[in-house]
C-alpha cells in the first residue's frame, strides 16, 4: 500500500516526547488528524508498545502537537495538543501537555513562523485545547532556539537551555471553573468502592486530589508498585469517572471512560523520604509535599506538566487537600517543591482570594526541550481516507 509523508519534527519537551507538524502540511479537514495521528504514533497497539509508529508505549511518549498561524490578536501561534491513547483507537484533544508546550515556542522560531533576533525571543501561544495564553521565553543561538544550557530537570539524563513558560489565568481550562463544583474540598460517593475526601481542582488541566491515607498509601509509592497493585488501580479510575461527572467534564459515565486524559487523578501526602526511579534519595526537607499522578491510566514516571500547575494552586487555596499537606512555610515563598517519581518538581503559583473566590493568576515553570529529528513522517494512505 502506498505511504503519504508528511513534514514533521520530532521532540523531546520536558520529560515528554512526541511528534510536531505545521498546521498546513495538514489535511484541512480537522475530523482527518485522528486517522493520522493513530496512524503515525502506530496506535491502537495491543501489545503497548506501539513499534509500528513513533510512540514510546507510554502516555508520555504518545503525543503530537500542531502549530499553526495564530487565531487571535493576543498570540503569536496557535498550538493544538492531542493525547494518542495506546491500546485505543482514540485521540483526545481535551488536555494540555505542559511538557511538550516547551517545545511550541522554539519550533516557532526555528520553522520560521515567527521572526527572532538578538539574545532572546518571547513566543505568545494560545492553546486551543483551553483557550489559554501561554508566554514562552527562551534563548537564541544563532537565530535558533538554544539547547546548550546549564539546567538539569527531574526525569531527563543530562542538561539543557532554559524554556520559561507562563501560564496565564490558568483557571478553569477544561470546565470553565477554577472550582468546578463551587467546592475546595468535599466528599467525592464513589459507587461500589465508597466515600472519599477529595479536592477537585481545573488550572491548566481539570485534576481530582486526595490524600494518599485516604487509600491507605504513604504516598512514596513508585510508580511500578502503583501499577502493579491492580485493586488501587481499579479504585483511582472509579474514582477518576466519579470525579469526572462532578465536574461536568462527561455527562454520563461512558463519556467519562471515553475521555481518559481528564480529569487527571493524583494522591498527596506530607513532605516524606522517598527514593527516585534513579536510586537517589529525596531529603524531606527540601520538598514541600509528595504527589504521585495516573495520566491515561498509567502512573506518571515523574509529573504531567498541567497536572503541577494544578497542584501547585490546589496548595494555595486555603482547605484543600493539597494544602492540607503542604509545609507551612511554603506560603512565605513564590514556588512549591514537589517531590514525585523522578525527583523535586519547582513550580510556581499565583493564586489569590477576590471577593470571597479563589483566582489563579498564573503559574511558571522551566523546562528543556531539544528537536531530535526533522524530516517526514510516513503513514499507510489510508489514514486520509485514500
Amino acid at each position: 500500500m502506498k505511504q503519504i509523508r508528511i513534514p514533521a519534527v520530532f521532540a523531546r519537551g520536558g520529560t515528554s516526547k512526541g511528534l510536531l507538524f505545521n498546521r498546513t502540511d495538514l489535511p484541512s479537514e480537522r475530523a482527518a488528524w485522528e486517522r493520522l495521528f493513530l496512524a503515525a504514533l502506530g496506535s491502537p497497539d495491543r501489545y503497548g508498545r506501539q513499534l509500528n509508529g513513533m510512540g514510546g508505549g507510554l502516555s508520555s511518549l504518545s503525543k503530537v502537537c500542531v502549530i499553526g498561524p495564530s487565531t487571535r490578536s493576543d498570540a503569536d501561534v496557535d498550538y493544538t495538543f492531542a493525547q494518542v491513547l495506546i491500546d485505543r483507537a482514540l485521540v483526545d484533544f481535551t488536555p494540555l501537555c505542559g511538557n511538550m508546550s516547551s517545545t511550541i515556542g522554539p519550533y516557532a522560531v526555528d520553522e520560521g513562523m515567527v521572526p527572532a533576533a538578538g539574545e532572546r525571543a518571547v513566543v505568545r501561544v494560545h492553546n486551543t485545547n483551553t483557550s489559554k495564553i501561554i508566554v514562552a521565553s527562551f534563548s537564541l543561538d544563532e537565530g535558533c532556539a538554544a539547547v546548550d544550557g546549564d539546567l538539569a530537570i527531574p526525569g531527563v539524563e543530562g542538561t539543557g537551555a532554559p524554556v520559561r513558560l507562563d501560564f496565564l489565568d490558568p483557571g478553569g481550562a477544561i470546565t470553565g471553573a477554577l472550582l468546578p463544583t463551587g467546592k475546595v474540598r468535599e466528599r467525592l460517593e464513589v459507587p461500589g468502592i465508597g466515600a472519599f475526601e477529595v479536592s477537585m481542582i481545573d488550572a491548566s488541566n481539570a485534576c481530582v486530589f486526595l490524600q494518599a491515607q485516604e487509600l491507605g498509601l504513604t504516598g512514596a509509592e513508585s510508580p511500578h508498585e502503583i501499577e502493579r497493585d491492580a485493586k488501587l488501580m481499579r479504585k483511582l479510575a472509579a474514582i477518576r469517572i466519579a470525579a469526572s461527572l462532578a465536574m461536568g467534564v462527561a455527562k454520563s459515565e461512558e463519556e467519562a471512560q471515553r475521555k481518559t486524559a481528564v480529569p487527571f487523578i493524583g494522591y498527596v501526602a506530607a513532605p516524606a523520604p522517598a527514593r527516585t526511579l534513579a536510586g537517589v534519595d529525596i531529603d524531606p526537607a527540601a520538598t514541600d509535599f509528595v504527589a504521585r499522578v495516573l495520566s491515561n491510566g498509567q502512573p506518571h514516571r515523574a509529573l504531567p506538566l498541567g497536572v503541577s500547575m494544578c497542584l501547585a494552586v490546589a496548595a494555595r487555596i486555603e482547605g484543600s487537600v493539597v494544602h492540607a499537606v503542604t509545609r507551612p512555610d511554603a506560603v512565605e515563598r513564590d514556588h512549591l517543591r514537589i517531590s514525585m517519581p523522578s525527583g523535586i518538581l519547582t513550580v510556581a503559583a499565583d493564586v489569590q482570594r477576590r471577593d470571597g473566590r479563589w483566582h489563579a493568576v498564573q503559574g511558571g515553570f522551566f523546562r528543556t526541550q531539544r528537536r531530535l529529528f526533522d524530516g517526514h513522517v510516513y503513514v499507510p494512505s489510508r489514514a486520509f481516507g485514500a
